[in-house]
């Protein structure tokens, strides 16, 4: 997968395409200045073994000067550099025709080869550009019902994360962030990314916020998740779920009235789970295991399975999982109103289980 690589230097600041939307940075492998150079050297050295290897092991069809046969291992590296690198000088030619066509089917492709290693910058720049081009626009034309993260430090990087061990495609992930670091961080973990202020409404339709199924606000500051949210929620469809974190408790019902769906208070969160972790240690350690989902416990949402229509949460319960919800037409019944008393078709439950029951 590709990076963004565009012809200029105020193009890779920007982000933008020539139309003026921004590029989308997918996640890859990257390769380093030097590392690019070693791989450059390795298929030119490589090209230079194999047509010298093919010229020596023939030589009884090459004549140097006139003398057949007389090639050595010096001869051909010489053969072979100077008819990879130009057309040759004559000196040394093929006779047979069993060498002429190896080198029409061989000693020809290398030269492609090799000529390319040599001039590879500006067509490792050109071939990188219209890839990513092509990607952002093929990636804008068929995603649907996908996430937005807006901010990409530890709120961003963990809620990502959860999205992941959930089993949610990278692709599906688009990280929002005002810094080419956070964006690059994003990338690098296997997601998509955008240069761009989540305030910005270009920005959330460059991320294609009309189609999308979550929008996740992960700011560090109340009043910009309070921005991101009131321009998400214009943009996005009503289905669309936005949730948002909040340093301050008081600024909660704010993101509310702006359109989040939910809000985590992160302060008053760890402020709480730590004053739990102190009073019961046993409660702590089952709150830190239940947040970390990749041992342990979770709680996951998922619908009923056929064996399990007609049964009562209890029976859940004795089977090892521990029903909290139960969500039936869009409303989310408690485990504590007691009101479903058998599963229906088209439920689904929010449960406590291991994560290795899948």
């Amino acid at each position: 997968m590709a990076r963004q690589v565009e012809g200029t230097e105020s193009d890779q600041e920007t982000g933008f395409t020539q139309s003026g939307r921004r590029l989308l940075l997918f996640g890859g492998r990257k390769y380093g200045p030097v590392a690019n150079i070693l791989i450059r050297l390795a298929v030119a050295v490589g090209a230079l073994a194999i047509a010298a290897s093919l010229v020596y092991f023939e030589r009884d069809c090459y004549e140097d000067n006139g003398v057949l046969g007389a090639i050595t291992w010096i001869d051909a590296f010489y053969y072979a550099t100077v008819s990879l690198s130009t057309t040759g000088y004559g000196d040394i030619a093929p006779v047979c025709q069993s060498a002429r066509l190896a080198n029409v089917l061989v000693i020809t492709p290398l030269r492609f080869i090799f000529l390319i290693v040599l001039i590879g910058t500006t067509i490792e720049v050109l071939t990188r550009k219209t890839r990513q081009e092509w990607r952002t626009r093929n990636w804008r034309k068929h995603v649907e019902n996908h996430t937005i993260v807006v901010g990409y430090g530890v709120k961003g990087r963990s809620a990502a994360r959860s999205l992941k061990d959930a089993g949610y495609d990278g692709n599906t992930i688009v990280v929002v962030a005002p810094d080419r670091d956070s964006v690059d961080l994003a990338t690098r973990d296997g997601l998509v990314g955008i240069v761009g202020d989540g305030r910005s409404e270009e920005v959330l339709k460059d991320a294609a916020v009309e189609k999308a199924g979550r929008v996740i606000v992960a700011t560090d500051e109340d009043d910009t998740s309070v921005l991101v949210t009131l321009t998400a929620r214009r943009l996005a469809r009503p289905s669309c779920t936005i949730v948002a974190a909040v340093r301050e408790s008081q600024n909660a019902d704010i993101l509310r009235q702006s359109g989040a769906n939910n809000v985590i208070p992160t302060a008053e969160s760890a402020g709480r789970l730590m004053g739990l972790s102190v009073i019961s240690n046993t409660a702590g350690e089952i709150m830190e295991d239940l947040l970390d989902s990749t041992r342990g416990l979770e709680v996951v949402e998922r619908e009923i399975t056929r064996e399990q229509l007609g049964l009562s949460p209890a029976q859940l319960d004795a089977s090892g999982q521990l029903v909290l919800a139960v969500i039936r037409n869009g409303i989310a019944h408690r485990f504590d109103t007691d009101v479903i008393r058998q599963l229906e078709s088209g439920d689904r439950l929010v449960v406590i289980q291991n994560s290795e029951q899948q």
